[in-house]
């Protein structure tokens, strides 16, 4: 098999995902565990563009932004208790 830059491009996207994926799911603070998701986001849209569709980023890119936005209000919105 030959590979070229960009299928190593990939696979360092793809493990960054995986990363941030677990990382959401052991974060206990709701904020971080919402940037992380951004950032999730982010990545997935790098991915749709390395592999050339451009539309699936840019709607992962506005989607991912638009539920960023929007669970931040909501954890800004509610009161967070120390346990």
């Amino acid at each position: 098999m030959n590979f070229v830059a960009t299928d190593y491009w990939i696979m360092i996207l793809l493990s960054l995902l995986i990363i941030t994926a677990l990382a959401m799911y052991f974060i206990k603070d709701l904020l971080h565990a919402v940037i992380v998701y951004g950032a999730y986001s982010l990545i997935a849209a790098l991915i749709w563009l390395q592999m050339n569709s451009p539309d699936l980023a840019i709607t992962e890119a506005a989607a991912g932004i638009c539920t960023t936005i929007l669970m931040m209000v909501v954890v800004f919105r509610t009161s967070r208790r120390e346990e």
